[in-house]
């Protein structure tokens, strides 16, 4: 590793702290509301409504600060302050009352670690002048490791010890991540006054809402395949029910590979084509998903997944960063908003599908917005000569 490289693994490891805190509930708390609580299946709608508007407004409120000057320190304080409310209380009392009020309010807050972090790596970026998408690449395969570690500790955890250890062990990696936000993140604005004042006057661009409309229509189309894949191979094709678990291993660890290769892609092909590359690519597997048949093209769909997905997360949070250069907060927390957003959305959408057709149709809807996504990507591309995101690398 490089010495630009070395010196932002500190960082690095409170993100993937702080992730692993967030991908330890996240997961969790639909089975917890069900399983654990005995609430109706409903109920865990109820709870994503309440928690993901908190967590956008959160963000939205943050950002601006951050594009305005002021210190992310305090910001990632008030997250983690969240994540130890949230826990503490449904370690003392795991109730349906507390996780309604005390979590929803807590793990709400706690969210906006994420979109806070990632918008600081890019002004540490620019400090450091390591390049914006190189360190896009780390951040993301720092919180895909996590996303790797944080539900199976999780599910065995509450197997093993019941629910209530997985609120006590959260909280004592919340306490970790105290620790190490208090020793390690930076003190101060990382953003020079003239590029503070720059991004105040920042204003919304037809360009930044199609590129925003891009990522929405592949996030969802993600997240619809996400939701419907397990219950498609096991309850329609007849796949063991462990299937879906192999595929989910197998493609985190494509993705974690695809995503160092994303710095490489935008020198040799730019932003821009990679992005369109890509795009092509998830429109192919999302209909390679829907047509399996067997475990074995379940793990060759699974390790294309990988490549698309890993490529466009990386990629993606790049492209929409570069319409706003010299607001670096606010693109990002739109992009994260708006992957919030899809992900609520897929939910209601395959069950509807589901409910009247079947899950594979789910999948086949979810190929039809990634074509949405190629579509829009190719009118941004007409565009650019009005107005273009400059590419990266």
């Amino acid at each position: 590793m490089s010495s630009p490289s070395r010196s932002i693994a500190p960082f690095l490891l409170l993100l993937f702290t702080g992730t692993l805190c967030s991908s330890m509930i996240v997961p969790f708390m639909g089975y917890f509301l069900v399983e654990e609580l005995g609430q109706p299946r409903w109920i865990i709608s109820l709870y994503t409504a309440l928690i993901v508007p908190l967590t956008i407004v959160t963000n939205k409120i943050f950002a601006k600060r951050l594009d305005q000057g002021s210190s992310a320190f305090p910001l990632v304080g008030i997250a983690i302050s969240g994540c130890l409310f949230a826990s503490v209380s449904l370690s003392l009392s795991p109730t349906f009352q507390v996780t309604m009020t005390c979590g929803v309010l807590g793990y709400g807050i706690a969210s906006s670690a994420i979109s806070t972090m990632f918008s600081t790596g890019i002004q540490l970026a620019d400090t450091l002048t390591i390049d914006r998408s190189r360190l896009n690449a780390y951040m993301r395969a720092t919180t895909s490791t996590a996303w790797m570690t944080g539900p199976a500790l999780t599910f065995i955890t509450a197997d093993q010890l019941g629910a209530e250890f997985v609120f006590q062990l959260c909280g004592g990696f919340a306490l970790l991540w105290t620790l190490l936000w208090y020793s390690i993140f930076p003190r101060g604005s990382l953003r020079s006054p003239s590029k503070a004042a720059a991004s105040v006057e920042a204003s919304s661009t037809p360009a930044l809402w199609l590129a925003a409309a891009y990522i929405f229509c592949l996030s969802t189309a993600h997240s619809i395949t996400f939701t419907a894949l397990p219950l498609f191979w096991v309850q329609e094709i007849g796949l063991p029910g462990y299937a879906p678990g192999t595929a989910f291993s197998v493609k985190t660890a494509v993705e974690i590979v695809a995503i160092f290769s994303t710095p490489f892609l935008i020198r040799q092909f730019g932003l821009r084509l990679s992005l369109i590359g890509t795009t092509v690519f998830a429109c192919v597997t999302i209909v390679v998903m829907s047509q399996i048949t067997n475990i074995y093209q379940m793990w060759a769909a699974a390790a294309m997944e990988g490549i698309y997905y890993g490529l466009y997360a990386s990629l993606g949070l790049s492209f929409i960063q570069s319409f706003t250069p010299n607001a670096p907060a606010r693109a990002t927390a739109l992009y994260w908003n708006t992957v919030m957003v899809s992900g609520l959305a897929a939910g209601p959408v395959v069950g509807l599908i589901a409910q009247h057709f079947s899950f594979q149709a789910a999948i086949q809807t979810a190929a039809s917005l990634a074509v949405i996504a190629l579509a829009l990507i190719m009118i941004g591309s007409l565009r650019s000569q009005h107005e273009t995101a400059p590419d990266q690398g």
